[in-house]
Order: C-alpha cells, then structure tokens, then sequence
C-alpha cells in the first residue's frame, strides 16, 4: 500500500529517560520522512539527556547513561531537526499520549518554536486499538506476519509503525488513505495541550481532564477558583500545559 500524501509523514519513536511528560528527557530518536512520491530518509540519533536514565527505562531500551555520556543534547540539535521536520504531518504509535508531548516539552526546553497543533498527527496504535486491542509487537506479528526481534530500538519500532500503517490500510476497506481521515479516526480527544489535561467539548471550549474539575469548563474553574492558577504552575505539569493554561487566563 503506498500512502497517499500530500505532504511529508514523519514516523517517529523516542527512547526516554522514564515515563515522565514534564521531566524525562530524550535518549534516542528516530525519525523516518516518508515523502508524497514514496522516497524514504531516516534519521535516528542518540542524545545525552543531562539527566539519569532509570534502571527501569535502560531494562526496556538497554541505553545506559556511559552509551549517551558523549552525545549532542537536544538543544545540540533541536534547530537542525526543527527544521528537518517542517511541513511534514506526523505517525506514531502512542504518539498523540507519549511521543509528541515529551518531544514538545524538548523543544520548548530549548527555546525553539515548533507547534504539532498544526499537523495532521496519525496514531498508528489508536487505529490498532479501536480495530484490534493490541501492542505494536503484536500488531507487526498479526498485520505484517513478522517478528519485532529489536523492540524497544527507537528505529525498528519506528519502520514497525511506518509497515503496521500501509497494512492496517490494505486490510480494512474502511480506512481511507488520506492523512486527514487517519488523523481523525486515530485521534482518542481533542486536546488543547499535548499532554491531555485539558480538552475541547463539542462546542470547542477548553475543559478540565483531570482530577477533581474533571470536565468543568477551564474559564469556569479559573473564575470560581483562582487559586488554581498558581497550583498548576507551581505543579509538576508540562511546560506546554503550563503556556497553554496561561494564554487562556491572559485572554480572559
């Protein structure tokens, strides 16, 4: 099956330090553009994260902190991969709860301006979820008749995804062959920031995600309880959440 495009489509997948949006960090990435007319570049690449990768994520990845001690940090790269990525709409598996937030939160981390609001976001894992309730090992082996030998090396699962996709498309004549259909369909929320914790409603007005104002319109909670404010930027939340929470206040 050979995507129809009208624009590039990154496959991405990270290798992190922990599970943590708003303090992990990238230790390897892998990035495969797949062009309209079907050319392919991949570009995958470790990075020292400043910080200590847990045992726990080294168990998953096998990446210790020696195998990144020498390596660019993202901010070593996040122009040149900025840059790289522009104009292309983008696919991953679990990108639109995992991937895409924490590769927001890099970018923000090193002052450079690049807003996936504005691509078409296709999650590979989504359209897996809703037709099949899988992993991506197990969706390779059921769509694609293989075995993820290398699971969990940022570039094998990033091809995975990129093979999953053109089978999901050869196998359900439902699914259209067209970025924006995908992206709808494998979209779970509408959300306002990357992380989740404020989404639109049908009327496309900002709601609480979480906790206790957990569908409570966000100007609402922000009106009859001000405090709130500060407990979410002094919070250990995304400084994507952060911005988007601050814009809305400034605007009411």
């Amino acid at each position: 099956m050979h995507l129809n495009l009208k624009n590039p489509l990154l496959f991405f997948d990270l290798e992190t330090t922990g599970l943590v949006v708003s303090s992990d960090r990238i230790v390897e990435i892998s990035a495969l553009k797949v062009m309209p007319n079907g050319d392919e570049e991949v570009k995958t690449r470790r990075l020292n994260p400043t910080i200590p990768i847990s045992p726990e994520a080294t168990a998953i990845h096998h990446i210790t902190n020696e195998d990144v001690a020498d390596c660019p940090t993202f901010k070593d790269v996040a122009k040149s991969l900025a840059h790289w990525i522009e104009g292309c709409d983008i696919a991953g598996f679990n990108a639109i709860k995992f991937d895409i937030p924490i590769l927001a939160e890099e970018f923000l981390r090193a002052g450079v301006n690049v807003d996936f609001r504005r691509r078409k976001i296709v999650d590979v894992q989504n359209i897996f979820h809703k037709m099949e309730q899988r992993t991506l090992i197990a969706a390779y082996k059921f769509y694609c008749n293989k075995e993820l030998s290398n699971a969990h090396s940022a570039e094998a699962d990033t091809y995975a995804t990129y093979e999953v996709l053109k089978s999901q498309l050869d196998r359900y004549s439902d699914l259209k062959n067209d970025i924006s259909f995908l992206s709808d369909f494998s979209s779970i929320n509408r959300n306002v920031d990357y992380a989740g914790r404020f989404v639109f409603n049908d009327l496309d007005e900002p709601v609480v995600n979480f906790g206790k104002h957990k569908g409570k319109k966000l100007v609402e909670v922000l009106k009859e309880e001000p405090s709130y404010y500060r407990w979410m930027m002094d919070g250990d939340f995304s400084l994507d959440t952060k911005r988007i929470l601050t814009e809305l206040r400034l605007s009411m």
